[in-house]
């Protein structure tokens, strides 16, 4: 499963950016069609994945993973033989990115819930670790190695690429021998539209889980919002040079394979509760920054170091929380749980990022992601002042730890 996961991240960091490139590029797209590219594969394709969830809980999960990751590939694919053909349109750019969007929705939700039933919660945090490192790796070494590949072979090159990866994670998931256990089965009388609310009924009853859900929800939109506005100050207001900007987003990321590696040893030093509310504060402090750029290499630093905090504290509170989450959802619920989850966050990105767009339009890039950063800092009030277990005792340092389980790439790595 973690071949698989690596397979198809690092297909998705070859091919970051190329739905833009490919637009821009080929169909001389306008700067409000690739907004709209954007934007609407999010929030159409979050809104399609949430009767996948209810779908999902009762049925075996590896066969929805190999199905999500079959019909990425076909879906993908098509991008690159309509431009052989010369057929390539910007209706199929979007339809394309409206299905992946809803299947990584559905493949996530089902992957969670899969990773649950083979890996023993003394040994989640490790996995979520390990998934997170391979996550951070990926985006060091795949934009710019696509970047490359673009200009050497052509737009739709690592497109293809990312196809074949989907494929090459199915196969990995297929060849994984381990029995799966039976899905809960479903109960008699339930209504349909019940089911499908069911996630964000679990999610708003759980005291912790609720206060964890506004939190991330605010922190990641808030943080994507700030993503193309820092592209436009940087590149068109302060005239940093393309390389330089490339150079900002990429070098930061090693503070995601940094945090990744950290997790489980300051768990086990600190509690699970302290490293979730330190660093759940901490990565709400650093975008602020962003804010302060200058032309130059002042302004460069300042980036790159805004950057590697944020990435560190992030990554490093992603991993403890996946952990986390999947500890503490209910049995037969993991699949509702993740597909609401993850269709809220990609509506609420899609929405904030469009009124932040707004903001930017109306004064200026600078005091958009200043009025972002300002905000940010108000969020660690969301986050539960006591973290419970499932059986509602407070999980604090005296607790024995739970080790064990995207625009530049790294908001989108951020957002995960």
């Amino acid at each position: 499963m973690w071949a698989a996961y690596a397979a198809s991240a690092y297909g998705t960091g070859l091919g970051f950016g190329a739905f833009s490139i490919v637009a821009i590029t080929v169909l001389n797209a306008s700067s409000a069609e690739v907004s709209a590219l954007s934007s609407a594969g999010l929030a159409i394709g979050a809104l399609l994945a949430v009767p996948l969830g209810p779908w999902m809980e009762f049925r075996a999960k590896r066969p929805v993973m190999i199905a999500m990751d079959v019909l990425r590939f076909a879906a993908l694919a098509s991008i690159p033989l309509a431009y052989w053909l010369g057929t390539l349109s910007f209706a199929q750019l979007l339809v394309v990115s409206i299905v992946t969007a809803a299947a990584k929705i559905a493949f996530t939700a089902a992957s969670g819930a899969y990773l649950k039933t083979i890996v023993g919660a003394d040994r989640l945090l490790a996995a979520t670790s390990r998934f997170e490192s391979t996550t951070w790796s990926a985006t060091i070494i795949g934009p710019p190695v696509g970047g490359a590949a673009i200009g050497l072979l052509g737009p739709v090159t690592t497109v293809a690429v990312d196809a074949v990866s989907y494929l090459l994670s199915a196969l990995g998931i297929t060849a994984i021998r381990k029995p799966e256990q039976p899905p809960s089965p479903k109960r008699t009388g339930t209504r349909r539209w019940s089911d499908i609310a069911e996630g964000w009924r679990y999610i708003l009853a759980h005291q912790t889980l609720r206060r964890f859900f506004f939190n991330t929800i605010l922190v990641n939109g808030l943080i994507m919002a700030g993503e193309p506005l820092l592209s436009v100050l940087m590149l068109s207001d302060l005239q940093f040079p393309v390389w330089e900007y490339g150079l900002a987003f990429a070098v930061p990321c090693i503070g995601g394979l940094i945090g990744s590696r950290l997790a489980r040893r300051l768990v086990s030093r600190c509690g699970e509760q302290t490293v979730l509310r330190v660093f759940g504060t901490l990565r709400a402090c650093w975008p602020l920054g962003l804010a302060f750029i200058q032309p130059g290499l002042a302004g460069l630093v300042i980036v790159m170091a805004t950057e590697l905090g944020l990435i560190i504290c992030a990554s490093l509170f992603n991993s403890v929380f996946a952990a986390y989450r999947l500890n503490n959802t209910d049995a037969g619920r993991h699949a509702r749980v993740l597909a609401a989850w993850s269709a809220t966050a990609g509506i609420s990105i899609a929405v904030i990022t469009v009124l932040w767009g707004l903001l930017a339009q109306l004064t200026s890039p600078r005091i958009a992601i200043a009025l972002a950063g300002v905000l940010l800092l108000a969020t660690p009030f969301l986050l539960p002042r006591r973290i419970t277990a499932p059986d509602g005792a407070s999980v604090g340092h005296e607790r024995e730890p739970n080790p064990g389980p995207a625009a530049s790439p790294t908001g989108r790595r951020l957002a995960g």
